[in-house]
């Protein structure tokens, strides 16, 4: 009976032992998020390295499917309705397939994502896009394959595979314009200080009416007890923009005062460098 008890507590203990050992991942996960514009990007993915292997059109071949990164599905979600090579790509999360060539890749968006690599069977109806991109030669070789989301501007940003000397890349659009003058619109029946302030900034950064974005920074300005130098700053970049350069020059003034009154070093220098460049007196 002690014999057995004492098996059994050896076992035990092996058992617990190998519980708590951890090893590393041959293809370590990741996840990247991205804010494009209004919109978010997530990538999640399993990232394999080369380890002295010719990638490919040998580890991965030319003219198959691959799962585009290593173990569960790289997946890639997007917030909002996107459009990829003029193609509509509605909001959701999605697996990415690929099918590399030498001269480009295919880019599939496969909207079963619980698969482990490969779908046992390919289906059709679940792909949601299909596009070809072209490949690049990169100057140096990356090591470890690499998802990266670059490029950024507020209507686009790019997305990037990265492998040995290969780099393929598509350019995702994003519905800012849209998104942000329907909020615009909206905060218009009732909008308040800071409303009718990024308003304003939002034409300013976007060159649209500047006439209508200097009058919503007034009523931005005219709704403070006692106007912020922010708020002076951007009135005087819209004015300058406008080419009231005396208006500019006076509202910057003001911003000065108040920027070193709040103590922000950055705001003092930003306005005492653009009243030098308008010639202020």
């Amino acid at each position: 009976m002690k014999k057995i008890i004492s098996l059994c507590l050896l076992l035990l203990a092996v058992i617990t032992l190998q519980a708590q050992i951890q090893t590393p991942q041959p293809s370590p996960q990741a996840k990247i998020w991205q804010k494009v514009g209004l919109t978010d990007f997530t990538v999640e993915y399993s990232r394999p390295s080369m380890r002295g292997r010719e990638v490919f059109g040998n580890l991965i071949p030319f003219g198959k499917t691959w799962r585009t990164g290593a173990n569960e599905n790289t997946t890639i979600t997007f917030s909002t309705d996107v459009t990829i090579d003029g193609k509509n790509l509605t909001k959701g999360t999605y697996a990415i397939y690929t099918v590399p060539t030498a001269a480009n890749w295919e880019v599939i968006f496969y909207k079963k994502t619980d698969n482990w690599g490969l779908p046992k069977e390919w289906d059709a109806s679940q792909v949601a896009l299909s596009i070809k991109v072209e490949t690049q030669k990169m100057p140096m070789t990356m090591e470890t394959f690499t998802i990266v989301i670059d490029e950024l501007t507020n209507d686009s940003a790019m997305v990037n595979f990265l492998w040995e000397e290969t780099v393929a890349a598509f350019k995702v659009n994003v519905p800012t314009d849209a998104i942000t003058m329907k909020s615009i619109e909206g905060a218009m029946n009732g909008p308040s200080a800071r409303e009718y302030y990024n308003a304003a900034s939002y034409y300013y950064a976007e060159n649209k009416d500047l006439k209508q974005a200097l009058t919503w920074m007034e009523k931005a300005i005219d709704m403070q007890e006692s106007a912020p130098f922010y708020m002076l700053r951007k009135k005087s970049l819209i004015e300058a923009k406008l080419g009231k350069k005396k208006d500019a020059i006076k509202s910057a003034k003001a911003s000065l005062e108040a920027a070193k009154k709040a103590g922000n070093a950055d705001y003092v220098k930003m306005n005492e460098d653009s009243l030098k460049e308008w010639g202020a007196k």
